[in-house]
């Protein structure tokens, strides 16, 4: 199973490109996300891989970001969305808005993409929803007083995280929610973890 190429790009088209590494030429599907921040060809690039094998073809997919592959792996799962439908989606929205847009069930702004109908849009809602706050991207959602919130989910597995490290959930829950309130940056579940464990361990 391929997950990572690095290598010389050596064709660039809005439909595939084709990275160069050991002497093999790798035909590799981009969304338009990806694409825009190529380099020029013949130039080294690193992608992400999702290795999509069917009973008469293997397909390659690449992306800029590991977090951009975790999100079209996880759109594939939803019934209906093959791969070249999750590219196309990734093509039309960024995984920030698209994370967004499932989250608060904006089925409009779903709708908008190239490619999703009403159904589609309402079938990421239903099976989506839950899941994209595990992606990488977590990201921190202001309410109308201007306080941060984080989705419970996400402070649960942080919780989990540093209880089995050793740390009391009291004094686990006081320092992440001290760190969340003062923070003016998009928060990262990683990002949250280390933040939380340096404080802990000082």
């Amino acid at each position: 199973m391929i997950a990572l190429i690095n290598g010389l790009l050596i064709h660039k088209s809005i439909n595939h490109i084709i990275v160069e590494t050991n002497g093999i030429g790798y035909q590799i599907y981009v969304p338009l996300t990806t694409f825009y921040e190529l380099p020029d060809t013949n130039q080294h690039i690193t992608l992400h891989i999702h290795t999509h094998v069917r009973q008469d073809a293997i397909s390659l997919f690449g992306f800029i970001t590991g977090e951009v592959k975790n999100m079209f792996e996880l759109m594939i799962t939803v019934s209906g969305i093959g791969p070249r439908l999750a590219l196309n989606i990734l093509s039309g929205i960024s995984p920030e808005e698209l994370i967004r847009a499932v989250s608060h069930g904006n089925l409009d702004r779903l709708v908008s993409i190239p490619g999703v109908g009403k159904k589609t849009a309402e079938r990421m809602i239903l099976e989506l929803k839950d899941k994209v706050v595990k992606l990488s991207t977590y990201e921190a959602l202001y309410n109308g007083d201007g306080n941060i919130k984080v989705y419970d989910s996400i402070i649960d597995d942080i919780l989990s995280a540093l209880i089995n490290l050793g740390y009391k959930n009291q004094r686990a829950r006081e320092v992440l929610d001290k760190i969340i309130n003062e923070s003016s940056e998009t928060l990262t579940l990683d990002t949250l973890l280390k933040k939380a464990l340096k404080v802990l361990a000082g």
